[in-house]
């Protein structure tokens, strides 16, 4: 995936450090959040609308929005910058494959994985955030409760997620086919990518949690 460099993306996110965390050392989440609340995270946010609305409708849960790419991450800063201030939202810039370095075993209360590239060469499988490296993180963040949330429009990517996640082994709270023409889903929120593509085609959906 190519990306056009922002040269002021580092200086922006140095000026609004109010929103984005610092990763140089392990997270204390009292010290990060107002409220002792569940907390939720989006890895791979892209431009925030999904982790955003989020935090607006359920102000009860803490939100961190994950960003590998600082030239994404700050489309979501400037929509945080002039709004009313979420206490219970902030964004990171980091890798996923470092999250145990920075949050605490068992703390966070669900993960949202939204359109992740799909990496669809089968040389590149690992990088797929669904494989069983990154399984094996997710487990060790997730509270005993804790599940994923999984959506995709690719059909391959959702294939191989069933896959990884039924050999791990996990199991299956929820699997949909066709998101948008599915009963009991009005409330999905959805990000920017969904709104644009999900006229050309189905949104499959996965929520799973460790045994």
């Amino acid at each position: 995936m190519r990306l056009r460099n922002n040269p002021k993306a580092k200086e922006l996110i140095e000026n609004h450090r109010e929103i984005v965390l610092k990763t140089d050392e392990p997270f204390n989440l009292k010290n990060i959040f107002t409220q002792d609340q569940p907390l939720r995270i989006e890895i791979g946010m892209g431009k925030g609308d999904f982790i955003i609305e989020m935090a607006k409708r359920y102000p009860q849960i803490n939100f961190i929005g994950i960003e590998k790419y600082d030239s994404v991450l700050v489309a979501a800063l400037k929509k945080l910058i002039d709004e009313e201030p979420l206490p219970n939202l902030r964004l990171m810039c980091f890798d996923a494959t470092h999250l145990q370095e920075l949050f605490p075993a068992h703390s966070i209360e669900k993960i949202y994985l939204n359109f992740s590239d799909p990496w669809p060469k089968s040389k590149h499988d690992k990088r797929r955030l669904t494989y069983r490296s990154y399984l094996r993180i997710y487990e060790v963040l997730l509270k005993e409760d804790g599940d994923i949330e999984f959506k995709t429009d690719n059909r391959g990517l959702f294939e191989f997620s069933l896959v990884s996640m039924n050999q791990y082994p996990m199991d299956f709270k929820d699997i949909c086919l066709d998101l948008h023409h599915a009963d009991g889903y009005e409330d999905n929120i959805m990000t920017e990518y969904e709104r644009k593509f999900s006229p050309f085609g189905p949104i499959y959906k996965i929520q799973a949690n460790f045994r």
